[in-house]
């Protein structure tokens, strides 16, 4: 795990992932993700230095930050599992976790996502919604703090 991030990347985004497809991302070391078929033009836009948070949503709570190292591109090969039979998150990007956080470490977004500049557009009993699809594009404000709170906790 490097904990030491030497570049910001222009764009900050968070993927929203099932806890299995996160697991799955695990066993790969998280050097690489795959998103769903509908991202391919956010996935274009994906550049080495851009940052990545994950959030997995069926536990509410943020577990790792990393980042990406490759343009996107396609691949078929099945790693990731969806609802929809013919998903493959086709659109990957090599990335380099930098701060991966133990299970029972997670940062728990029922505390910290209220305060997030993201969210100020969602009713705050809404605010788990706005995570429902896997990628959204947030402000660096946002992922600092939730990555400053992360640094924190693996002191």
């Amino acid at each position: 795990m490097n904990n030491k991030i030497t570049s910001k990347g222009k764009n900050f985004w968070m993927v929203s992932e099932t806890n299995e497809n996160f697991k799955k991302s695990q066993e790969l070391n998280f050097s690489i993700h795959g998103l769903k078929s509908k991202y391919r033009k956010q996935a274009k836009r994906m550049e080495p230095n851009d940052r990545v948070l994950f959030y997995i949503y069926n536990k509410k709570k943020w577990a790792l930050t990393a980042t990406i190292t490759s343009k996107s591109f396609i691949d078929n090969k099945t790693i990731w599992t969806s609802i929809y039979p013919d998903e493959s998150y086709p659109n990957r990007v090599y990335m380099q976790p930098d701060i991966i956080l133990k299970e029972n470490n997670y940062i728990d977004a029922m505390v910290l996502a209220p305060s997030l500049e993201y969210l100020k557009k969602w009713l705050p009993e809404m605010w788990p919604l706005a995570f429902y699809e896997n990628l959204h594009l947030i402000p660096s404000k946002d992922f600092n703090l939730i990555e400053t709170e992360m640094k924190r906790l693996i002191k």
